[in-house]
This record gives C-alpha cells, sequence and structure tokens, in this order.
C-alpha cells in the first residue's frame, strides 16, 4: 500500500506521554453562548483579540453575519491539540520537556453539524488514530505539505494547522465546514474554572489511570482545573482502555457541559457571563470565519433552543487497519448511513452503545428520558410536506443525545 510522502520524515516518534496527553476541545459552545448571553455589545469589545489569531477556510461564508439566526444548515470544526502552553508546562513535566514531544497535533476532531428546519445538533467525533487521505495543505509560514495517501487525521494539524484539519475532515465528510476553532491543553483548564467546574459521574469500579495522575471511587465528581483535563486524557482507566473509549468519556463531559452552559446557573449570573466570554475569546484560534463577535452572537441565537433530545453525539465509525493494528481506517458504508442521514436532516436513532470500547455505561441514578414527539418541519420553508423518516445508525456508530446521562466504565 501507498505509504505517506517524505514531507513526514519530519516527525518525531510519538511518545508514550503524547498518546496519553489527550484533550477535548470544548470551548466553542462556551464562546457561541456565552456571546449571545452578554450581548454583541460586549462581545465587539473583545473582537480585536480574536481577529488577531484567526486563520483562514476555504469554505468560509460569503454572507456577511447579522444579528439574526443563520439561515441555512453549516457546520463547525473543534479542534483540541495536544501543544505545551504555559498553563500545562509545569504540570505536565516530561511531556513538556521531552524534545520528542515538541510541536503539536489535532488530537481531539469534533465536527458539530447543525441543521435547519427543524434544527437538530450532530457531534462527530473522530479517532485520533484514524488513517486517512491528507490534503496538500500550507503552514503559517508558506511551507506547502504535499499531501498524504494515508496518514493519521492528528498529523494534520501539524502539517498545515486549523486550515488543513479543515479542509480533511471536509473531504472526509463530503461537508462544508465554514467554521473552525481550536483550543490546547491550558485553554481547557481555564474554560472549565471560568464556569465553576462540571460535575462528571464516574461508574463502574471507580478511575485509577497512573498516566492521568488520577484514582477516583465511583459516583458524582465536580471536576475543576487540572482534574478537568485529567478526567479528559484518562485512557487506561476507562472500558478497555482505548482511545476509541476515551471518546465516549470525553463525550459525556461536554454533555453535561452543555447542559451546565444552558442551566439558570450560568445564564442568570450577568458576573459568570461576562467571565466566560472573556475567558472564552482568550482561549481559542478561531477561523476568520468566527473572529467577528456578531458572527459568534448569531450562531449562538442559533442554537440556543435546540432541544436537549435533538443534540447527538457520535463516534465515527472504523474497523481494524489491516496494515496496522494501532491504527484504524474508515467504515465506509457505516459512515455512508451517517453523512446521508445529516444531508436528509433525518431524526437519528442510536443502535450501539453509548460509548465504544466500553469507555461509558448509563448512569444508574437518571431514568432513562421520555421519547420526544416527532418534529415535522414547515412545508412552506422546505417545499416538502412530509417529514424524513428516522435514521437507525449502525451498531458500529456508538453515542448517546444529549438528553441522556452517561457516566465513565472505569476499570480501576
Amino acid at each position: 500500500m501507498t505509504q505517506p510522502p517524505a514531507q513526514h520524515a519530519h516527525r518525531a516518534p510519538v511518545s508514550g506521554w503524547r498518546r496519553g496527553a489527550r484533550t477535548l476541545a470544548i470551548v466553542l459552545t462556551v464562546a457561541v453562548v456565552a456571546a449571545v448571553a452578554v450581548g454583541a455589545f460586549y462581545a465587539w469589545s473583545l473582537s480585536e483579540r480574536l481577529s488577531a489569531a484567526s486563520v483562514p477556510l476555504r469554505d468560509a461564508p460569503a454572507a456577511p453575519p447579522a444579528l439574526s439566526a443563520y439561515d441555512q444548515a453549516f457546520s463547525v470544526l473543534v479542534v483540541g491539540t495536544d501543544e505545551c502552553d504555559d498553563q500545562v508546562r509545569e504540570a505536565f513535566g516530561e511531556r513538556c520537556t521531552d524534545p520528542e514531544n515538541d510541536g503539536a497535533r489535532n488530537d481531539v476532531n469534533m465536527l458539530v453539524h447543525v441543521s435547519i428546519n427543524p434544527r437538530r445538533v450532530t457531534v462527530v467525533s473522530f479517532p485520533r488514530d484514524l488513517q486517512i487521505p491528507i490534503p496538500e495543505c500550507a503552514s503559517a509560514d508558506g511551507t506547502v505539505f504535499g499531501g498524504a495517501f494515508k496518514a493519521p487525521i492528528n498529523s494534520a494539524y501539524e502539517d498545515g494547522g486549523l486550515s488543513c484539519v479543515a479542509d480533511t475532515v471536509s473531504e472526509l465528510s463530503g461537508l462544508s465546514i465554514p467554521f473552525a476553532a481550536k483550543v490546547s491543553f491550558g485553554n481547557v483548564v481555564n474554560i472549565t474554572d471560568a464556569i465553576g467546574g462540571v460535575e462528571v459521574c464516574i461508574g463502574g469500579e471507580g478511575i485509577d489511570d497512573p498516566d492521568a495522575g488520577i484514582d477516583w471511587e465511583p459516583g458524582p465528581r465536580v471536576v475543576t482545573g487540572y482534574d478537568a483535563l485529567a478526567f479528559l486524557r484518562t485512557r487506561k482507566g476507562i472500558g478497555d482502555g482505548s482511545d476509541l473509549a476515551r471518546i465516549g468519556n470525553q463525550q459525556q463531559y461536554l454533555s453535561r457541559l452543555i447542559n451546565k452552559l444552558r442551566s439558570d446557573e450560568v445564564l442568570s449570573n450577568p458576573g459568570t457571563l461576562i467571565g466566560l466570554a472573556n475567558t472564552a475569546v482568550n482561549n481559542i484560534t478561531p477561523s476568520e470565519s468566527l473572529a467577528d463577535p456578531i458572527r459568534i452572537a448569531q450562531l449562538a441565537y442559533t442554537l440556543k433552543d435546540v432541544p436537549f433530545d435533538d443534540i447527538t453525539f457520535v463516534q465515527y465509525p472504523v474497523v481494524d487497519d489491516p496494515d496496522d493494528t494501532n491504527r484504524v481506517i474508515p467504515d465506509e458504508a457505516s459512515a455512508a448511513v451517517l453523512w446521508d442521514a445529516l444531508e436528509s436532516n433525518a431524526p437519528l436513532a442510536l443502535t450501539g452503545e453509548a460509548g465504544a470500547n466500553g469507555g461509558v455505561i448509563a448512569d444508574p441514578s437518571v431514568p432513562e428520558p421520555t421519547p420526544p414527539a416527532e418534529t415535522t418541519p414547515d412545508p412552506d420553508a422546505t417545499g416538502a410536506g412530509a417529514a424524513p423518516e428516522v435514521v437507525e445508525l449502525p451498531s458500529n456508530v456508538s453515542g448517546s443525545k444529549a438528553s441522556q446521562a452517561t457516566c465513565s466504565a472505569g476499570n480501576g
């Protein structure tokens, strides 16, 4: 099988620390909700900082932002990198001093797809060891990476930054990506602290993961600061100890974060909202299309009333790579069902487990939610009177709804 071209030769071997240190890109949701809640005028005062860090995207929208709902379906790419910034350098020790770990990789990649009429949100997480084609990309200094027939998805950021990751995911999914944002280890710590932490559920036998630096008993736990980062990094302490199990755990965190952001605890507290908006802007690298505070307010307004039953978290379906047992490749048939359902804006039914590889389990303290009444689109807006039928996703498309409560399947 064709190997990646010579441009990849500069990459250092992946050390144990790099493989164990991963983060969740949750800040985009924080930014848009906070921005709309505190108002466009305050958000405008933050625009200079947003613009200074922004990067271009191939599919950026042509229409200017407006103080109204976004008038079409759209996708936002949220990327988490493993770089060592000042907030975590001392805490991570060898991870941030070993020359093998120079650079940054996009170890968390979440595509947030938002449909229209009715609005539905689907968050697709891609495993970091997914082997796919990487397109030709240009880095910020003008260096051109010639592309690769087959390479790990988490090499795209190193090859050409956020724009390269967006192009890679767009070609894999067939979806246009007009908006994107990137966060790092330290960004996650700062954002979590700005909302006073997130309550997660530790299930099973608890989490005992020396690599992540945690030994936690089962039960609810509010995580802040480095505890939040450790929770998102843990791999050996949950399920079968794989990266696929970790994705379900990260989605548990994101689901509970969204629930808190839309609760009275946050939305009714002006001081929390102002601090949150300020922290969010200081902790993202946005695309140029997302660097306008009016655009942030517009997307937030569009998303603010989506029912939790219509917010679905899924993991991109994969199979083992026959050329490398430590990697995975796309399950193209299962993925096609997912992409076709998003294209038709069909309601999604999950038939698989809440998380791949035993990473999460249902929260036994919370009753199963009542199935929602089916939403029928407005015939005048769609030109068709019949709602699309519910699509049952293949069993290897694991995931959950934001209305479902899950717990880490601790193996400690």
